[in-house]
């Protein structure tokens, strides 16, 4: 087999594939099984009909035409294989020559991942704010943490934000209660707005054993049907917080003194609006590099993602929808792009341990064992996607450790920590 590819633009190519009938004698051989198991001929089994009787029967043309179809898949991937291409689109296969016995030929037109233009990453500058803890910040930590040893003790007095409460709720709709709608005994704690919306400004001003009703949007109701939901108060508490000493710090932590527990508490603090400074130096990163590099797209590949979408959703004729899904399609294939080609500049490649440790997270993140997640993933044919994601990530951390990044005071930023380091072999993908 020989190929050959012609560049149409930046995002589109056109291969060229010539095929010797020695090359397609396995799949002509297949064709001939495939039809003598189709076709009835008296005095033969189906499945043992002759080649010849075949070619007497349905003719030497539909024989071919058998071939080339099976032989076109992985003549194509072949192909693309020979000729270094990164397809992202769907080809447009034409056979271009047919000579029997001798050769056939065909072309497929297909959308390509571009080959960008990238800067010189140690030349960009990016500017984060400061890491800034204040003591207020520290000060809500340590109360929080009260919270948490606190104790509830009732009082007879009207419910104001701040206190807790223990309540009732009747959910109705036209007067008729609704299935499911009704709990008893709810601790809660007002000004929250952690349930029902209008809860917290229809319990302010109850006192025990009082009631009132209030219209509300009803949680999994259908859009715009409200219903009344009745509130009873049965008791309101207040919370006694532990004294804020050395003897708390004791009890809510493996510190000694205060002082200690607080210099701990500012150090976490740090600790996270240092990660939270990676990730906006990472955005920021990105940001500029889909503004400056060049990035062509293939059209037919967005179109193509939009109307399967539109048409899964049934909103084909959704215009104002299909705005929201080009944009939205547009960006995603936008860094797609962007990181992949970063990913073949800078050579990334994925180990086992990096990707298990992937898995297992995303597996956190829907709930499931790793191994249930591991197993439905590699069921559905994802794993590949899965290792693109990681090598992506990887690429862009790597890069953004020779980014120089600066805050807003001119300190310097150091964020080599965020590439991950390769200790195991690659992963095959």
């Amino acid at each position: 087999m020989k190929s050959a590819v012609e560049t149409i633009s930046p995002t589109r190519v056109k291969l060229s594939i010539d095929v010797t009938f020695e090359e397609l004698k396995p799949y002509i051989d297949g064709a001939y099984k495939t039809l003598s198991t189709k076709i009835n001929i008296p005095g033969f089994r189906k499945g043992h009909v002759p080649a010849a009787m075949i070619d007497q029967r349905v003719g030497r043309p539909a024989v071919l035409d058998e071939a080339i179809n099976s032989s076109l898949s992985p003549m194509y991937a072949a192909a693309i294989k020979e000729q270094n291409v990164f397809v992202i689109g769907r080809p447009t296969i034409d056979i271009t020559k047919l000579v029997d016995n001798e050769m056939f030929s065909f072309t497929a037109e297909v959308d390509i991942r571009p080959e960008l233009k990238l800067p010189n990453f140690s030349e960009i500058t990016l500017t984060v704010e400061d890491v800034v803890v204040s003591d207020d910040e520290v000060a809500e930590q340590v109360d929080l943490l009260r919270k948490r040893f606190g104790t509830l003790s009732t009082v007879e007095k009207a419910v104001a934000n701040g206190d807790f409460v223990t309540i009732d709720l009747v959910a109705t709709i036209d007067g008729k209660e609704v299935e499911g709608g009704t709990a008893n005994d709810i601790s809660y704690e007002v000004g929250t707005n952690r349930m029902v919306d209008g809860l917290d400004e229809a319990l302010i001003g109850l006192s025990a054993g009082e009631s009132k009703r209030f219209d509300t949007q009803l949680v999994g109701q259908q859009d715009n049907e409200k219903g009344e939901v009745e509130v009873t108060v049965k008791a309101v508490k207040k919370q006694d917080l532990p004294e804020l000493n050395d003897e708390f710090a004791k009890l809510a932590s493996e510190f000694d003194t205060l002082a200690e527990l607080r210099t701990d508490i500012q150090t976490r603090l740090e600790r996270v609006k240092h990660l939270e400074q990676g990730a906006h130096a990472r955005d920021l990163l990105v940001e500029k590099l889909i503004a400056d590099v060049e990035i062509p797209l293939p059209e037919n590949v967005i179109t193509d993602e939009v109307n399967d979408h539109l048409e899964k959703e049934g909103r084909l004729e959704d215009e104002t929808h299909r705005k929201e899904v080009t944009e939205e399609v547009t960006k995603s294939l936008t860094q797609e792009i962007l990181f992949d080609n970063i990913v073949q500049a800078e050579s990334v490649s994925v180990n086992e341990n990096e990707l298990t440790e992937y898995l297992v997270r995303a597996s956190q993140r829907y709930g499931m064992t790793p191994d249930q997640f591991i197993k439905e993933v590699s069921e559905a044919g994802q794993i590949t996607t899965m290792v693109a994601e990681v090598s992506r990530a990887k690429a862009l951390a790597g890069v953004l450790s020779r980014v120089k990044v600066v805050t807003t005071s001119g300190k310097s930023v150091n964020l080599e920590e965020l590439a991950p380091k390769q200790e195991a072999a690659p992963v095959a993908e």
